[in-house]
């Protein structure tokens, strides 16, 4: 096991990355949680993993409850949130019980934003199953739920007391999923490491294929660059706006096809090549560079062009995206990979000549 940190002072928290965490989880977390929590999980990743989880705690006298949410980004909503809520009130829990997280980015965002709202704020700790959520969405305290205008527009801030990656719960996810998480790793690379990308070239077939090895790496990796971004930006206020790199094309792709038809790291997958064929455009991102993000979001199994949508679509979409500022919407592009900076103001004109 390996452990890093995000730090944010009195706020900062683990980051527990490993196998055989689940059945060492009072061990690891028990002094966080103290008696008693309640696990949010759906029904497909407590078939699997709920029983090692809640021995783990229980060997260490922590009390759990379990509410039950359904699957799927569809579910990433108003009604969702509002039953969790409920479940949590009808459990009378006090503002000394846990929330453990537990789940893909889904439920992590839902849980998470449960755990802000009921009584002002309960103790949180992420313990994510997908990849997605083990490099991305379960660090950094981002919560929340989508609207029909946009993806993540409703929510809040707010930092668990730890995280518990167990690489072991990724033998349990489907293949697309599990190529849907690689994204994120390939945004890391892009983004900050050119030497991560390089690596993430050469061992594009093990990760595809699940060598837990080589997914260990690729975790610890991308968890140590978003918790270095995280630890100096916490509120996306500058540095941790670069983390959006293929969002803002990827959540316009998410909701323009119905939340859940592509997966997230599908769509960030796609609006990465995207944003690198903008980048050519507007930064002199060399050609061939633009190609090795393309033949890499292929190497792992995922799309590199998007659906077919209109171009003023594609801006009015874009236009309710979270990174839009003074009336313009603002892109992470490229002048290299490893180096990423915000640009902002780009017309219609560029945006239709790169679709």
């Amino acid at each position: 096991m390996m452990t890093q940190e995000v730090v944010l002072g009195e706020r900062g928290y683990p980051i527990h990355i490993g196998s055989g965490l689940l059945g060492r989880a009072g061990e690891l977390i028990g002094k966080t949680l103290g008696r008693r929590a309640v696990v949010v999980t759906n029904a497909t990743v407590a078939a699997h993993h709920l029983s090692t989880l809640r021995a783990g705690l229980g060997k260490h006298a922590v009390d759990t409850d379990v509410v039950m949410v359904p699957d799927g980004e569809a579910h990433k909503s108003w009604a969702a949130l509002q039953d969790i809520i409920t479940r949590l009130l009808e459990m009378r829990v006090d503002r000394g019980t846990a929330v453990i997280a537990f789940g893909g980015g889904v439920i992590g965002d839902l849980a998470g934003f449960a755990a802000a709202i009921a009584l002002r704020g309960l103790p949180l700790v992420q313990v994510p199953t997908t990849l997605l959520a083990q490099v991305d969405s379960s660090v950094g305290g981002k919560t929340g739920i989508n609207h029909p205008l946009g993806k993540n527009m409703i929510g809040a801030f707010w930092q668990p007391r730890a995280v518990l990656i167990d690489v072991d719960c990724l033998r349990t996810l489907p293949p697309r999923e599990l190529k849907a998480g690689l994204a994120e790793v390939i945004k890391y690379g892009a983004i900050r490491a050119a030497d991560f990308f390089r690596w993430l070239e050469e061992n594009a077939a093990r990760l595809v294929a699940g060598d837990r090895d080589a997914l260990e790496y690729a975790i610890a990796r991308s968890c140590a660059i978003k918790a270095e971004i995280v630890s100096a930006d916490e509120r996306e206020s500058g540095e941790r706006t670069l983390l959006n790199f293929g969002h803002t094309f990827g959540h316009a792709i998410e909701a323009a096809q119905g939340y859940g038809q592509w997966l997230h790291g599908e769509a960030v997958a796609a609006g990465m090549v995207i944003a690198s064929r903008l980048s050519q455009r507007l930064c002199g991102l060399p050609a061939q560079e633009a190609d090795r993000i393309a033949r890499l979001v292929t190497a792992c199994g995922l799309p590199a062009a998007p659906p077919k949508i209109a171009p003023d679509r594609w801006w009015d979409l874009m236009a309710h995206d979270k990174k839009v500022a003074d009336g313009k919407i603002r892109f992470v592009v490229l002048s290299a990979i490893g180096a990423a900076a915000l640009r902002a103001g780009i017309d219609l004109e560029d945006l239709t000549a790169i679709l």
